[in-house]
């Protein structure tokens, strides 16, 4: 990463990133999907209303993913190989605590959320029945999360996506038992994706421990070490904020939305469903961009590092750049393939339910670029070690914005189209901040640390 041209590099470490996401993006539509044809009414939107909460908690805990890579990705960039490894059993015992911790905590609270969201009646233990069941493999999802975190900062992106690609499928298999052969609902699909978890686990874990580098995993290394775990916490814990706070903003429009439901339809789901439907799909938009931002974070981290921040101006070119490419094709394909996408997930042809999301699509899958320059924005300051100062300005401008927005502009024209407009205005202002923010620490690290001119650079 830290010599040579960058763009094919940055390109071919997000693509495997990018089918990774989007293969995950599959699974997890495809429990949707399979849901749906267990004829339980208003399973899609059951599912679908408890996204934003279980982020809320797992945001919390997962975000410190994020600090692992970053950690990880700067010792390798030192060149520290003790450090390195240190870090890397730290963020596994720490994955594993934390596993746990959101696991009780999701227990405990995921039906009283449920029911201050607004959810009523058989969504409502259908969403329950789901996020008590999705919380009990929690510790696997951590860990695994933690465990990619480590792999892709070593720049490895391929083994995750054979490993999940496998386990993906696992999933789907299990779904189609649970819900086809054992007569199963919501319940189903959420008892396949603890399955497929603890698989991921598994061979993960497998893997680094075969590893012949600095990321081997070795059990009997496994402790906490204060250093690492430092530093992890130190930019890790920001992004979890973050996370945990845009959650909890999505979590208000989400309330929002179902009360519009049950005002336009009191007693059934149909804007609960087509919200939910279009929002699984949006998900393939961004998990598509968000490869571009772990790129971002890790060829940052490494450079900054190895304190090469004239080469962090060329990172941030193609990551832009990349992200804006990537951005405008899966949101064209999105839009192109609308009709027979949403006919997967609302096989009643329920007319409600397909208008709100269209709606959705219209205002949020066009200006899609506006999140990805945003997230790239984002994972620039964090790999220039700037993690708390880059969750500030997007807790100001997202989650702030999108507050003032539901409390003082939605009540003047109270439909879905302003609930929606709240994302791309919220995307555009952050995006531009952090581009700013992150061209000015970046001087002054060039400021602190000048570097000689290069006979390329001179040419």
């Amino acid at each position: 990463m830290l010599e040579g041209p960058l763009l094919g590099k940055v390109f071919l470490f997000a693509l495997p990133l990018m089918a990774t996401n989007l293969l995950q993006m599959l699974y997890n539509a495809a429990d949707m999907i399979i849901a749906g044809m267990s004829g339980v009414e208003g399973a899609i939107g059951s599912i679908g209303t408890c996204g934003a909460m279980i982020n809320l908690i797992l945001n919390i805990f997962s975000g410190f993913a994020i600090g692992t890579n970053v950690v990880v990705a700067r010792n390798i960039g030192r060149g520290d190989e003790a450090a390195t490894g240190r870090a890397v059993h730290t963020s596994l015992v720490m994955a594993a605590i934390f596993g746990a911790a959101c696991a009780a905590i999701g227990l405990l609270i995921s039906r009283p959320i449920l029911i201050l969201l607004g959810d009523q009646g058989h969504v409502l233990e259908l969403a329950t029945l789901y996020t008590r069941i999705y919380f009990c493999g929690a510790p696997f999802l951590a860990i695994s999360n933690y465990m990619i975190a480590i792999l892709r900062a070593k720049g490895d992106t391929r083994t995750p996506l054979f490993i999940l690609t496998g386990t993906g499928l696992l999933n789907v298999v299990m779904n189609l038992i649970f819900v086809l052969v054992l007569k199963r609902s919501v319940d189903g699909v959420a008892y396949a994706t603890v399955i497929a978890n603890a698989a991921n686990v598994i061979l993960l874990g497998v893997v680094l421990m075969r590893d012949s580098g600095w990321c081997r995993l070795v059990l009997k290394r496994l402790r906490l070490d204060r250093t690492a775990m430092k530093e992890i916490l130190r930019d890790g814990l920001p992004a979890g904020v973050q996370g945990a706070l845009f959650s909890l903003s999505n979590m208000l429009i989400q309330s929002t939305i179902i009360g519009i439901n049950n005002t336009v339809c009191p007693g059934g789901s149909s804007v609960i469903d087509g919200n939910a439907a279009a929002t699984n799909l949006e998900g393939f938009v961004y998990t598509a961009t968000n490869s571009v931002y772990q790129a971002s974070v890790t060829f940052t981290s490494q450079h900054h590092g190895a304190k090469k921040y004239r080469r962090v101006g060329t990172v941030m070119r193609c990551c832009y750049f990349v992200t804006a490419m990537v951005a405008i094709t899966a949101a064209a394909i999105i839009l192109l393939l609308r009709r027979p996408l949403v006919g997967l997930y609302i096989q009643s042809g329920d007319p409600v339910s397909i208008e709100t999301a269209y709606t959705r699509f219209y205002v949020m899958v066009i200006p899609y670029f506006l999140l990805a320059f945003m997230e790239v924005g984002s994972g620039i300051l964090r790999g220039l070690g700037k993690s708390t100062l880059s969750t500030l300005i997007s807790l100001i401008g997202s989650c702030v914005l999108r507050l003032v927005w539901i409390y003082c502009i939605f009540p003047l024209h109270p439909t879905l189209t302003m609930v929606y407009l709240s994302y791309p205005v919220s995307w555009g202002l952050t995006a531009a901040t952090h581009f700013i923010v992150s061209m000015l620490v970046r001087r002054g690290y060039m400021q602190r640390y000048p570097e000689p001119v290069t006979p390329e650079e001179l040419a």
